[in-house]
């Protein structure tokens, strides 16, 4: 017998990101059992940041939010930085009322963090903005290194791009792995990456930064990632105190100097693990102090041993390239 269709809501309005409402669509959109529907504050039609129109949006308030199995509320880079409109409030928290699921893309959930929808939740958002999540909203345990976190019907996505793994960890739950990694394959995703994966792991190679001390600092870490860094030594080569390059890292990158080097390390690790090296040469190529270290990375950044993650995505990541 049929599975009946999984209703899902995208909650758009104007200046939304592009990319919060697409990455979402076109993921979900290629997964049988799903059926989309564009909401709005009023109607209409809607402009995005880009500049690109979207027709045909229907009323939020014109829906049954019960006949919704998912409502996803997209991000904007106005939202962490103005008042949030009543109306984008009010259609919120309408069509919070009845699914079994609601997601925010990037800043949307300061949306849902406004309405106390995420008082006492674990919650995360672009890293950009995660300060400023926690310190408007000190209920909300805001986790700022996490692609998405689920906490009860509440699911909150990193920035942008973290959309699609959102939209792929809907999949999963609803359909299996074998689905979602089909669909992440199918759009020459590198991998389905798991909710607990660092959010800057994706820039961590080469992230964009305007201060000349820790872009030499980067520079040094890439040029030798198989060096046994310490702080010490990267803030003693940049002639800056330990504390100073320990501020350079919180404001350009969002995180500090021992957080951004173990994920450079996994990061390099995971494709190492991919490539099919063993759990020791990964942890000697990648800067671990020793297979122990790898490991216990691993397991709390991703929550898998490099064995599970090799059994996990390694498929996937050789259909990629």
């Amino acid at each position: 017998m049929d599975q009946p269709m999984k209703k899902i809501a995208l909650l758009i309005y104007d200046g939304v990101t592009m990319l919060d409402v697409s990455g979402p669509a076109e993921t979900l959109s290629r997964a049988d059992g799903y059926e989309l529907t564009l909401l709005s504050p009023a109607g209409g039609s809607v402009t995005t940041a880009a500049g690109i129109t979207l027709s045909e949006t229907q009323p939020a308030a014109g829906v049954n939010p019960r006949d919704f199995n998912t409502v996803i509320i997209a991000g904007a880079d106005e939202l962490p930085m103005s008042p949030i409109p009543p109306a984008l409030l009010d259609a919120t928290r309408h069509l919070a009322d009845g699914p079994q699921r609601v997601a925010s893309v990037c800043t949307g959930a300061f949306i849902l963090a406004e309405l106390g929808f995420l008082n006492g939740r674990r919650a995360t958002t672009h890293w950009k903005n995660a300060q400023d999540l926690a310190r408007r909203f000190p209920l909300v345990r805001v986790q700022p290194d996490t692609l998405h976190v689920h906490d009860g019907k509440y699911i909150t996505s990193a920035g942008i791009t973290a959309g699609i793994d959102l939209s792929l960890s809907l999949i999963e739950e609803d359909q299996g792995a074998e689905v979602a990694r089909s669909i992440a394959r199918d759009m020459v995703m590198f991998m389905h990456r798991p909710g607990g994966q660092s959010q800057f792991a994706a820039a961590t190679h080469s992230p964009s930064v305007s201060n000349p001390i820790l872009q030499k600092v980067l520079d040094t870490i890439r040029k030798q990632p198989g060096k046994q860094h310490t702080i010490a030594g990267l803030a003693e080569d940049a002639a800056v105190s330990p504390r100073h390059l320990g501020r350079l890292f919180r404001e350009e990158l969002g995180t500090t100097p021992t957080s951004w080097l173990e994920q450079f390390r996994l990061s390099i690790a995971q494709q190492l693990i991919l490539d099919g090296n063993t759990v020791t040469a990964a942890a000697r190529k990648s800067g671990f102090p020793s297979d122990d270290s790898m490991r216990r990375a691993f397991e709390r950044r991703l929550r898998s041993t490099p064995s599970e993650y090799r059994a996990r995505f390694s498929s996937t990541f050789r259909s990629s390239v």
